[in-house]
């Protein structure tokens, strides 16, 4: 079942045309990585999935339903998770806090329990620093608080903008293992990710963005093997 259809999606700041008629899919089950230089519309297509921005023109279909009228604040409860870019945690707000926050909706206090010891069995990091502020974290530990916040409204989806951006490599490689986990358990990904080595290895499929728009799309495999994809993003 497809759980996410973009399709011709346009988005302008003034009169740039950041998006120009972009289209993607993601299958229940599937990572699907979104690949492309710097200001290719990578965080802008992010965005106006989970309806921050207002596209000019397309649609948006979030298993099956229309997301054309649904407000942001709605899209946790129907299972669709947004960690952006730069993590924005609650700085003043302890881990524990962060996680109580984003399962408010939840009136089941042993449900939500549940939902944390989950989030601290997948980063056992934060178990240890649950009472610290989210601004005394590391920039590693404050994306696994963003990620782990996601998971606290037992998404179906999660949009995942820059994972491994200003972490050591050895952290990135725990950020990444962790994602694949998280899929296993039944959670589909869409993935921006200027790494795109690390972003192919773990996804299914993988869209590449140019100026806007989607210029080649196949199995992530496929890209990885390509000789343009190669040299332009793989190093």
């Amino acid at each position: 079942m497809t759980i996410l259809a973009v399709q011709d999606l346009e988005v302008s700041y003034g009169g740039v045309r950041a998006l120009r008629g972009a289209s993607l899919s993601v299958e229940e089950g599937e990572i699907v990585a979104l690949i492309g230089a710097n200001g290719a519309g990578k965080t802008t297509l992010l965005r106006a999935i989970s309806r921050l921005i207002p596209a000019k023109a397309g649609t948006i279909h979030y298993e099956g339903a229309a997301l054309g009228g649904v407000a942001a604040h709605e899209l946790p409860r129907r299972g669709l998770a947004h960690v952006p870019e730069g993590r924005l945690v609650f700085g003043d707000l302890t881990v524990q806090e962060n996680l109580d926050l984003a399962g408010w909706w939840h009136k089941d206090a042993a449900a939500r329990q549940a939902d944390r010891d989950r989030v601290f069995t997948l980063f056992p990091r934060l178990a240890e620093r649950r009472a610290q502020h989210g601004s005394t974290l590391s920039g590693g530990e404050q994306q696994m608080l963003a990620i782990a916040r996601a998971i606290m409204a037992r998404p179906k989806l999660i949009l995942l903008d820059e994972p491994s951006m200003g972490l050591a490599p050895l952290l990135v490689r725990s950020i990444f293992a962790t994602i694949g986990e998280i899929n296993r358990m039944g959670t589909s990904i869409l993935l921006v990710e200027q790494n795109a080595n690390m972003a192919l290895a773990i996804a299914h499929r993988a869209y590449v963005l140019q100026t806007g728009a989607v210029v080649l799309t196949g199995t992530a495999e496929e890209l990885r093997r390509n000789p343009e994809i190669q040299e332009a993003y793989l190093g």
